[in-house]
Parts: structure tokens; sequence; C-alpha cells
């Protein structure tokens, strides 16, 4: 299976960065606000974006992991935080790549479940491939592809890439 590389490490390096301001701009009144990052390449592409964000603005950024069985998106969502500790907060929910919109749309839903001050999403990739009506706040690439076609995010200490295959 031949692999195209679509985003290099210091392209992701960039996007993180650009997601960050974007988040920062929306964000620039709160002191703190929750990062959910949906369960492994969401949540490290969380954690980095946490990172940037602390780097360049006065909030404290709070991760939350978020796990969503894939397969079974209506079974209960666990999240690392509770629920009073997102309540009334803004929350932005981070995944790395956006196909059918499923995974996304079921944790809005969860986070839709608590007052919330704001909600916002974040997705590096978004394949233009929904089956849910839902929409990206802040996003690193879009990309059209074909539906036999994946997006693979590998998110390595010193070298980071999303392919094609």
């Amino acid at each position: 299976m031949s692999q195209n590389i679509i985003l290099t490490n210091i392209e992701i390096q960039h996007k993180i960065k650009r997601i960050a301001y974007q988040i920062y701009e929306t964000f620039v009144d709160d002191e703190k606000i929750i990062i959910a990052g949906i369960a492994s390449n969401g949540f490290i592409f969380a954690t980095k974006i946490a990172e940037e964000i602390e780097r360049i603005a006065n909030i404290k950024a709070v991760l939350c992991e978020v796990t969503i069985d894939k397969h079974h998106p209506n079974a209960p969502i666990k999240t690392s935080l509770n629920e009073k500790e997102y309540q009334n907060m803004g929350v932005v929910l981070v995944d790395d790549v956006l196909n059918s919109g499923t995974t996304l749309i079921y944790g809005v839903k969860h986070f839709l479940e608590t007052p919330l001050n704001k909600l916002k999403t974040v997705v590096l990739i978004d394949r233009n491939h929904k089956k849910y009506p839902v929409k990206v706040d802040f996003k690193g690439l879009s990309l059209s592809t074909s539906s036999k076609e994946h997006v693979n995010v590998v998110f390595e200490k010193e070298n980071s890439y999303a392919y094609l295959s």
C-alpha cells in the first residue's frame, strides 16, 4: 500500500500554532478553557494545542480525554473530567481526522447535555465525507478524497506526519 505524505512535521507544527491562535482569539476573555481530545490521536493533537495555547496566551488550557466507542457511538461516552469540571466553561472538542462526522457529532452531543459557555470543534484534517451535518470551527487542512482512500495521522515525538493511503 503506497503512502502519500499530505502533511509534514513542520506543516503540522504550523497548523497547531495557527489553530491555537484561532482558539485564543475565540476565548480571549476566558481565564480557563477545556481542551477535550477524542481518545488516542485526537487527545495527542489536543495536548499539542493546549501546550501551544499556554505558550502564547494567558489562558489555562485544561485537558480532557474523551472516549467514544466509534463502532457504537450511542454507548456512554467517558471523559477524564467529571461534568462539574467543564460545566459553564468554554470547551474545544478536538480530533485528528473528520471522516463521516459520527465521532465528532456524538462528542458534541455529549457536551451539549451540560450547560457550557461556548463549544468549538477542531480537526487537523477534514475529509469532506460527512454523513452528519457537523461543522468544524477550526481545521488544519480540508482534503477531498475518495471513500476508498484513508487518511492517517502519526504523532511521534520528533516526526509527526499525515499520509493518504
